[in-house]
């Protein structure tokens, strides 16, 4: 089962793929990455390049699911925004070019990836690691989270047979 993952943004929205053996559970790495887009850009033209790197993802990998990072909004509203009009565009996006779009809290990715809702970012992305098998933490930061995200999907969706991959 292919699981495709995203941490939305809109400088850079991190991706990652991985695929679920469905019979034994384990979960594997296939490709990861970002989609970026430059602030010199139009921030509508952002968001373009956003949905047409979308498509290209899901035309390339046909994922069976994709996992979006629900938003998390700190101090800066403004910027708080903007990462949602690009989630929005990722979330639209998702549904109309796969059908099957998952969200998840980042209290939901830390505990299904740690075991613990308190994780820190790189106890996050070290356990990702291990995960997968990975010689090296994901660059950059966001297809990382990404991984993370994929996996929690992974883990946690109850529609998925054999549904522990900590084996």
């Amino acid at each position: 089962m292919i699981i495709l993952g995203i941490d939305p943004g809109y400088a850079i929205v991190g991706y990652g793929v991985i695929d679920k053996d469905i019979k034994t559970g384990k979960c594997s790495l296939v490709d990861y990455g970002a989609i970026e887009t430059h602030k010199t850009e139009a921030f509508p033209t952002r968001l373009a390049l956003i949905q047409d790197g979308m498509k290209a993802l899901i035309k390339k990998y046909k994922p069976e699911a994709v996992a979006v990072e629900e938003l998390f909004f700190n101090t800066n509203t403004t910027t708080g925004i903007a990462v949602a009009e690009a989630r929005g565009v990722i979330i639209c996006t998702a549904v109309q070019e796969c059908g099957k779009l998952y969200e998840y809290t980042p209290i939901q990715i830390k505990q299904a990836i740690t075991g613990t809702g308190k994780a820190e970012k790189r106890q996050v992305q070290y356990m990702t690691k291990m995960l997968l098998n990975l010689k090296v933490i994901p660059k950059p930061d966001d297809a990382a989270d990404a991984l993370a995200i994929a996996l929690t999907h992974a883990q946690t969706n109850n529609s998925l047979k054999n549904n522990s991959m900590f084996k």
